[in-house]
C-alpha cells in the first residue's frame, strides 16, 4: 500500500470512529414490542420512546452545542439536559418505589449525565414492562419532613411528557447551534434507517 493510500485509509478510519454511534448505551433503537397490551407494557413503551428520543437528541453533542443558549432568559442545552436527568430520576424512583430527595449531579460530565439518564429510562421501562398494575408506582416527594405521593397518572403528564418536551428543545437547540439531529433515527419505527 502506498503512502497516500495509507493516509487516506487512516483518515477514513478516524472519521468513521468519530461518527460511530455508541450502541452499548440503551435506546440506540427501541426494543421489539411485547405481544400483549397491558398497563405496564404501554407505560414501558412510553418510556422507551422517550429513551430513543433522548438518545438521538443528545448523540454527538459538542461543547458548542452544550453551551448554546438562544437568549438571556433561556437555558443552555446542557442545563436542559440536566433537567431531563432530574426528570429521569423521578421516573426511575417511582418504579423503584423510592422517594425523591435532593440530588446533586453537578460533578458529572455530560457523557456521565447522558449515560445515567438513559440507564434510568431503561431501568424504568424494564420494571414497567414486567408489571400489570401501575398503582404501586407513585411519585413520592419528601420536603421539609413532609411526604407527598402522587399516582402514576401524574407520572404520565408530569415527568414523562415533560422529558419528551425537553428532548424536542434539545433537538431545536442543537439545530440552532449547527449540529442537526440524525435524520436516520426514525421516531415512528424506533429504528435507525440504513
Amino acid at each position: 500500500m502506498n503512502k497516500s493510500n495509507l493516509i487516506l485509509l487512516t483518515f477514513f478510519l478516524i472519521i468513521n470512529m468519530m461518527y460511530a454511534q455508541d450502541q452499548s448505551l440503551p435506546f440506540y433503537e427501541i426494543p421489539e414490542y411485547p405481544e400483549n397490551y397491558n398497563q405496564g407494557t404501554v407505560a414501558a413503551r412510553m418510556v422507551e420512546g422517550l429513551g430513543f428520543r433522548y438518545y438521538w437528541a443528545t448523540e454527538g453533542l459538542r461543547d458548542v452545542d452544550l453551551n448554546y443558549k438562544p437568549g438571556d432568559d433561556a437555558r443552555t442545552t446542557e442545563e436542559t439536559i440536566d433537567h431531563i436527568l432530574g426528570l429521569s430520576n423521578v421516573i426511575v424512583n417511582a418504579t423503584l418505589q423510592k422517594p425523591n430527595g435532593k440530588t446533586d449531579f453537578s460533578e458529572l460530565t455530560f457523557n456521565e449525565k447522558r449515560k445515567l439518564t438513559l440507564e434510568n429510562f431503561k431501568k424504568s421501562a424494564d420494571i414497567l414492562r414486567n408489571s400489570t398494575d401501575l398503582n404501586p408506582f407513585k411519585i413520592i416527594f419528601i420536603r421539609d419532613g413532609k411526604t407527598t405521593a402522587y399516582p402514576f397518572w401524574n407520572q404520565i403528564n408530569g415527568p414523562i411528557e415533560d422529558a419528551v418536551w425537553h428532548c424536542g428543545q434539545v433537538v431545536l437547540l442543537r439545530r440552532s447551534s449547527g449540529n442537526p439531529y440524525n435524520s436516520k433515527a426514525s421516531v415512528f419505527s424506533g429504528k435507525v434507517r440504513k
